[in-house]
């Protein structure tokens, strides 16, 4: 039977392109997403991947998305937490909102998720857990103290769960992109974008499938003497 793969954020960009190598792989592949419902009926009918609109920022709307898709589909084996946003602004023009938002999206959604898949796949002594950081989480950003520090956490939670996971056939691994050529990034004035590719050994954006290669590598089945890492994929800009 196939394995059961949740990757939140997964009907654009850097998620919808993990959901889509997940099922080349045979996955199963159930996709989250927050708020955008045209744009993931269209990713559904497209590809065959069903999706599941809840906020993975909020514990107890996780948690019953979790449950329907347990009752529905079956018990989740493999876990992509990509879900992300931005608020950004430099610390003295930040509000506590801008920062709650940006910790409970990115960070808060690693702890919902796995707190709510682990025991599961305790108990069936197999699971994959791979969590998006960021280039910003490793060697931080001007104006996203608040997306830094939650990608950077993201790769501490990732080190820390390795350890409880081990024993018990999980693995927990962390992927740190660099620019990715996503609608987030295509945002960034011409000028600056520019700038931002000159400091790119290789020469170029990233696109969204260097990114899910190497989510489908750490999720295979033989990939489970991986554990506790980091891979970066930034084509050369920051070696950490």
């Amino acid at each position: 039977m196939a394995r059961i793969a949740l990757v939140t954020g997964g009907t654009r960009g850097i998620g919808a392109a993990i959901s889509l190598a997940l099922q080349a792989q045979g996955r199963t592949v159930i996709a989250n997403y927050a708020g955008n419902d045209e744009a993931a009926r269209a990713f559904q009918e497209q590809t065959g991947i069903q999706v599941r609109k809840f906020d993975v920022g909020d514990f107890e709307a996780a948690k019953a998305g979790i449950a329907e898709i347990a009752e529905q589909v079956g018990p989740i084996e493999i876990l992509v937490n990509n879900a992300g946003i931005t608020r950004d602004g430099t610390l003295g023009r930040m509000t506590r909102d801008m920062w709650d938002a940006v910790i409970d999206t990115n960070l808060g959604s690693c702890y919902n998720l796995c707190k709510l898949t682990f025991d599961g796949m305790r108990e069936r002594k197999f699971g994959r857990v791979v969590n998006v950081g960021s280039i910003n989480g490793q060697a931080g950003q001007y104006g996203q103290v608040n997306y830094a520090a939650a990608k950077s956490g993201i790769h501490g939670f990732t080190k820390a769960l390795a350890q409880e996971g081990a024993r018990y056939g999980i693995t927990v691994n962390a992927i740190a992109p660099g620019y990715v050529d996503t609608d987030m990034v295509r945002a960034v004035p011409g000028e600056v974008l520019r700038k931002i590719v000159a400091r790119i050994p290789v020469g170029r954006l990233g696109n969204a499938d260097d990114i899910a290669r190497g989510v489908a590598f750490l999720t295979a089945e033989d990939a489970g003497f991986i554990t506790g890492s980091t891979l970066s994929i930034n084509g050369g800009q920051h070696m950490y």
